[in-house]
């Protein structure tokens, strides 16, 4: 099987988007499927437009079967402070079921690492919920270490980060 990644280019961003849409619902049935989120709405801007925002795809036979991005951190969370250091958000890491457990993951995220080092980003944060399976595990893996988890009874919403 021939995986290829790559960055993003604009003649794939429709299908990449349909594809973290179709992902998400899936693993997120709870949110409104119907709502595009805006760092998708704006892909190009956000991924493609400026050195700050990375997304990269997996294809197998010329179908997305994952993806990844990262884009700045927004400081959204006021726990978390990341002021004075250039700080990305992971984000929309999803792979198809048939591929997981093969280590795409693992080769998307070093990927988008590289990405990050050649740009000189610091610290990479990111949020994941325990009811994904393997989800927290997997980002110890990588480096990552859990800094806050929120009291929340649904989402429990951990919050990692891996300092460069």
């Amino acid at each position: 099987m021939n995986i290829i990644l790559t960055e993003v280019q604009p003649a794939d961003i429709r299908e990449t988007i349909d594809f973290v849409m179709r992902s998400r619902a899936e693993i997120f049935p709870m949110l409104d499927a119907t709502v595009v989120p805006a760092d998708l709405a704006n892909f190009e801007q956000v991924y493609l437009g400026a050195e700050t925002g990375k997304f990269l795809i997996a294809r197998c036979e010329g179908e997305i079967i994952a993806a990844i991005g990262y884009l700045p951190y927004d400081h959204r969370f006021p726990q978390l402070d990341y002021s004075g250091r250039r700080t990305v958000e992971i984000v929309r890491l999803f792979v198809c079921h048939e591929f997981r457990g093969a280590g795409l993951a693992g080769r998307l995220y070093e990927a988008l690492k590289a990405q990050a080092d050649a740009h000189g980003v610091e610290v990479l944060y990111l949020h994941t919920h325990p009811f994904l399976p393997g989800a927290i595990r997997f980002w110890e893996k990588q480096g990552f270490v859990t800094v806050d988890v929120e009291d929340d009874p649904v989402w429990q919403t951990t919050h990692m980060q891996c300092v460069r």
